[in-house]
């Protein structure tokens, strides 16, 4: 056996993977990494990068770059050009990133699902009563980007961006093991919700990244500011920007969740249940006809 196979199936096995990503300080070591991902030492930055590349089964062969000054650098890589094709018809909304898919399904009641049996209130994931009811009744799709995936984000659809909430929070993996262990995880985490309105039809779509173990940051293009832990600025910021189709909105430090919230009247694409693979830009939603 392969010491890449031994260390996974050490790290399969629940107890040890919860203990070994959980039961350690975890925003100590999230601002941590921060810190040292951003090191362009090279006696430092290629054997960092060799190490998660060998634990994260990193592919690189669609990067624009393939030599990195960091390991930051290196997480938040650019893509090719046209190294991933956005559906073009108006009539789809599109993941908006590379992702393995979570749990998805109806709101109801105002709840939503992060595991089987492990129900969670929109009330406490966004904050806003308005915004629960505004999607009572609608979809929800959870995309979980793993830690060797593309980690930025794009516009599902042409929208315009109205507001950005930032509600600070706790760094738990947001792994399987954790999901089923964990009650309301999503709602304890670091996290910000993207308030998109469509520009075609005028619906209201939010996006919800949340942060977790390592990921120390998330960076918006159309904001002058980076969202992390030790953020103290406005925890609501109004903003009007207008973005198209696939546009990239901005990245992940490491990689994590994003929440997508839809209100009634759409529906899930063919293929999007739990535990598919999805790329940036692949339909995930149809908007109501």
């Amino acid at each position: 056996m392969t010491a890449r196979a031994l260390i996974s199936r050490l790290l399969q096995q629940e107890s040890l993977n919860f203990l070994l990503t959980n039961r350690i300080p975890r925003r100590a070591l999230s601002q941590f990494m921060g810190w040292f991902s951003r090191l362009e030492q090279p006696w430092i930055r290629a054997p960092s990068i060799a190490i998660w590349r060998f634990f994260a089964e990193v592919d690189l062969s669609d990067a624009r770059q393939t030599r990195f000054a960091s390991l930051h650098e290196c997480f938040i890589r650019e893509l090719k050009p046209a190294a991933r094709q956005v559906a073009a018809d108006p009539a789809l909304l599109v993941s908006p990133c590379d992702a393995i898919v979570g749990a998805t399904g109806r709101i109801a009641d105002g709840m939503a699902l992060q595991a089987k049996g492990r129900p969670y209130r929109l009330i406490e994931l966004l904050g806003e009563d308005r915004m629960v009811r505004y999607y009572a009744h609608g979809w929800y799709a959870t995309l979980r980007l793993t830690a060797g995936m593309y980690h930025r984000f794009h516009a599902p659809h042409a929208c315009r961006v109205e507001q950005v909430t930032y509600l600070a929070g706790d760094t738990w993996n947001v792994n399987p093991i954790a999901l089923k262990r964990v009650d309301r995880l999503y709602c304890r985490n670091e996290r910000a919700t993207l308030s998109c309105r469509l520009i075609s039809s005028g619906h209201l779509i939010t996006l919800v990244p949340i942060g977790a173990i390592l990921v120390a940051s998330i960076r918006l293009h159309f904001l002058d500011l980076l969202l992390h832990l030790k953020y103290r600025g406005p925890s609501r910021i109004s903003c009007h920007a207008e973005l198209a189709k696939g546009q990239e909105m901005g990245w992940f430090q490491h990689g994590s969740t994003i929440i997508v919230l839809a209100p009634s009247g759409f529906s899930l694409c063919e293929g999007i249940h739990n535990g598919a693979a999805v790329r940036m830009g692949q339909p995930l939603l149809h908007l109501p006809e």
